[in-house]
């Protein structure tokens, strides 16, 4: 069987297992997944116009690698990867770190783990040389590798080693597109991943609904959802949003430590990972009670997820989608980039914003075909007429091959009133 093979079997369910390895069982086999990754960027880039891949965006470095070192890199810029497409990746990580992959990560090999380090943005002088020392060895691969003259992608990178790579005569350019299309189809081992990341949600959404009420304030509510998610595996809760009350309108995309009222609609997205695969999850939920203008504004965001999910399947572009939406002046916006984020898809993976991209700002001049295997969400928003408060739904999608999956599984179809009175 190849690695790129998929062995979809959609008359079963979509896995979410517990979080051990086990003998009866047969779980996510993580060997493979990092067969599947390697595979699905070798072929983006053989059918790219680059002769390598570097990498310093720590969601394309944990694609090829197979290797995380935590929340605390990712806005370094201090590992990166390298991929021509004939051996496995190179990687360079953080002092120590390279070490120990030669110990514990025996599917990179030992002489390609390396130990490296770019100058933390700036910290360290240029007349280190760092960057230049990084630049030279990379092209002393890329030679021994016979790419060196083709052009080498890179994702994301700091402009003192753009430069110096330049001055190696190393003709950059963007990688960021290919390692999109090896990332847009998922293997059943990440849609397992993404499940359990969803699965995890749900219990948070619980956890909120149980302890949503007046004299709480937005922040415990964050503080809450954030213990339960790491004490059930997560490795990265990346942001969660708490909105309420006359917060909803706009929305602000943060938290507060506002205090909940009785009567208040409240709206949260848990954007955390397991295994580096993500969630993007909303969920409005009121407390005690509703007005009929909350329900009202709640049924027509449900509405609008739903007429979208209904459209979902291979085959379908992403500007059909966007067009069951509101226009951005419909609901009290001034233009489409002002209400971007609200009437909304995503594709999800290790990123937040993976493809497909689906929005009324870039879906009608740039329509992107779905196809089986590809995960993301859809949110829509709607505010209130009287202006207290605003609904915010979010469901996570599996393209399957006649439709979609739903994953994101605490209740949503009605309002869900918290602790009602």
């Amino acid at each position: 069987m190849s690695d790129l093979d998929t062995n979809w079997n959609w008359e079963r369910p979509i896995a979410a297992p517990g979080r051990m390895h086990v003998d009866f069982e047969e779980r996510v086999d993580f060997q493979r997944l990092h067969r599947y990754r390697v595979a699905r960027a070798r072929q983006a880039l053989e059918n790219s116009d680059l002769g390598s891949l570097l990498c310093f965006d720590n969601n394309n470095i944990r694609y090829l690698t197979s290797s995380v070192i935590g929340e605390w890199s990712r806005d370094k810029i201090c590992r990166y990867a390298l991929f021509t497409g004939n051996p496995d990746p190179y990687l360079w990580d953080f002092g120590s770190a390279a070490a120990h992959h030669r110990l514990y990560a025996p599917w990179l090999k030992t002489d390609h783990c390396k130990a490296g380090m770019l100058g933390l943005r700036g910290s360290v002088p240029p007349e280190a040389n760092l960057l230049k020392n990084a630049a030279r060895e990379i092209h002393d691969l890329l030679k021994a590798q016979g790419v060196a003259d083709m052009p080498v992608g890179v994702d994301i990178v700091e402009p003192p080693m753009l430069f110096a790579l330049q001055q190696e005569g190393l003709e950059i350019r963007d990688a960021q597109q290919v390692f999109l299309d090896a990332r847009q189809i998922k293997s059943m081992d990440e849609i397992i991943l993404l499940n359990m990341s969803a699965a995890m949600v749900d219990g948070a959404y619980q956890e909120i609904a149980e302890q949503l009420k007046p004299g709480v304030r937005e922040n415990e509510m964050v503080a809450m959802a954030n213990k339960f998610l790491y004490d059930n595996g997560s490795d990265d809760v990346e942001a969660i949003n708490a909105v309420s009350g006359e917060r909803c309108a706009p929305h602000p995309h943060n938290f507060t430590d506002r205090m909940y009222r009785p009567g208040d609609q409240a709206f949260f997205d848990i954007i955390q990972s397991y295994m580096g695969y993500r969630t993007c999850y909303y969920r409005t939920l009121n407390i005690g009670l509703s007005t009929p203008a909350q329900e009202d504004a709640y049924k027509q965001a449900r509405e609008w997820i739903d007429v979208a999910i209904n459209l979902v399947r291979p085959g379908m572009t992403t500007d059909k989608i966007a067009a069951l939406w509101p226009k951005a002046e419909e609901f009290g916006f001034a233009n489409e980039m002002e209400a971007f984020g609200l009437q909304f898809g995503h594709g999800l993976g290790l990123a937040l914003h993976e493809r497909p991209i689906i929005s009324r700002l870039v879906s009608f001049d740039n329509p992107f075909e779905l196809q089986e295997g590809m995960v993301f969400a859809l949110e829509t928003y709607c505010p209130a007429a009287d202006g207290n408060g605003a609904a915010r739904i979010e469901e996570e999608v599996v393209v399957t091959s006649d439709g979609c999956r739903v994953i994101t599984l605490f209740p949503a179809q009605d309002l869900f009133i918290a602790n009602k009175y």
